[in-house]
């Protein structure tokens, strides 16, 4: 259904998702203070991620599937609810909670599957690339906004350190009530709404469960569609990579700079408002006019020195800018062309299934990432690096298989 002038669902897709992600940033600089008792924090602060995210295995390709069947809005009322109830399981600051919330959140976190899927319901072919662009930039946003509100607050209100944690998981509890009121004025997106069956839900989280059988799903729809598996592979390469987004908050703060919470908000304020910058301009007026295909090779290619570079950066603040800065301007830009790709395999009727199954093999992905650099940090604080830099790696050689592929046919 192309997007009327009148049309508020997209202006409403691209509030709903910067809420969610500024309330996830918001905490982030004050998560080790979760953990900051426990031996081995860093340790400990990975394996939440892990858990958080190795939840989305089953949860994304679920309310995919539940999208497809009763519409997006029903799935994005659910997706605020369980974000506000998390948050507010993090009041008080206490180490075990901050578990149950990396379950809790992880359970509604799978609704991105369900963003793309709406996004792409409401785009003109020819505006798909840049919608998708955009919710990235909006996500890049999200995370300048969510540690700018951070230590604003912690700032103006001259919050003791002691205090910080509280302070804002109660800002972040404030932000995820209002996305509920969001989500609940959002119109439905997705018209071919055929419902799903108790039998069909336990079947769906029976196979969502197993690995084996979601690669099985992922053959299938590549024999229908031949070239989404090479993209969900090239993906998960990605997010193997991109993991060092979860793994910047102890780093930084456990590792040699020793960043404070403040520090920490002020890093990412500068990391997401470049990146906004820079993802704009290149979904507007770049993506749409160049090989896709070849530009996921180069910008992996030049992004991989800049991951091993954070691992030899030391103390100096000058050098993480400058990485920052060289990262924006190269794998920051490939997950939306990858996005963009994806969706243009997708059709009305399997659209929340693809980009579920898409993001259940991502969570996989995120979870096994999490699992390696939590091992690697206890081992030694920058070995991480070098994981993630192998991971990119492989995403230069897929994309280019894949680019050397399509030339030969």
């Amino acid at each position: 259904m192309p997007l009327l002038p009148s049309d508020r669902r997209l202006p409403l897709l691209y509030a709903i998702i910067l809420l969610d992600v500024i309330v996830g940033a918001a905490v982030g600089p004050v998560l080790p203070e979760f953990v900051r008792g426990l031996h081995q924090p860093q340790l400990w602060l990975s394996v939440g991620t892990g858990v958080f995210l190795g939840v989305q295995l089953f949860s994304a390709p679920l309310l995919g599937r539940l999208s497809d069947g009763y519409g997006r809005r029903p799935i994005f009322i659910l997706s605020a609810v369980g974000t506000l109830l998390a948050n507010a399981l993090l009041l008080p600051v206490r180490a075990g909670l901050y578990f149950v919330n990396r379950v809790s959140d992880g359970l509604t976190n799978g609704m991105y599957a369900t963003v793309r899927s709406a996004i792409t319901d409401i785009s003109k072919p020819e505006r798909l690339f840049r919608n998708l662009g955009i919710e990235g930039a909006i996500i890049s946003l999200g995370f300048v906004l969510g540690p700018m509100a951070s230590g604003l607050l912690l700032s103006a209100l001259q919050v003791p350190p002691a205090q910080q944690a509280t302070y804002v998981v109660r800002l972040a509890v404030a932000l995820a009530a209002l996305n509920v009121g969001l989500s609940f004025w959002l119109p439905e997106t997705h018209r071919q709404r055929s419902g799903v069956r108790g039998a069909e839900l336990r079947a769906e989280l029976a196979l969502a469960i197993n690995p084996l059988t979601l690669w099985a799903r992922l053959r299938e729809k590549n024999q229908q569609n031949p070239g989404i598996r090479r993209i969900v592979l090239t993906q998960v390469a990605l997010t193997l990579s991109t993991g060092y987004y979860f793994y910047f908050v102890p780093f930084l703060s456990l590792g040699p700079m020793r960043f404070d919470a403040r520090q920490i908000s002020y890093m990412f304020m500068f990391f997401g408002g470049l990146s906004i910058v820079l993802n704009y301009v290149f979904y507007t007026y770049l993506a749409d006019r160049i090989n896709q295909r070849r530009a996921i090779v180069w910008l992996a290619a030049l992004g991989v020195p800049v991951l091993a570079g954070y691992g030899l950066m030391g103390t100096s603040k000058t050098a993480l800018y400058a990485l920052v800065t060289a990262d924006c301007l190269t794998l920051s830009l490939i997950q939306g062309l990858l996005e963009g790709r994806l969706a243009r395999h997708t059709t009305e009727a399997d659209r929340g299934e693809i980009f579920g199954l898409n993001q259940a093999f991502q969570s996989f992905a995120s979870f096994s990432t999490a699992l390696v650099f939590g091992g690697l940090s206890v081992l030694d604080l920058r070995l991480p690096w070098a994981w993630f830099a192998l991971c990119l790696a492989a995403v230069v050689w897929l994309a280019a298989t894949d680019s050397a592929r399509k030339q030969a046919e």
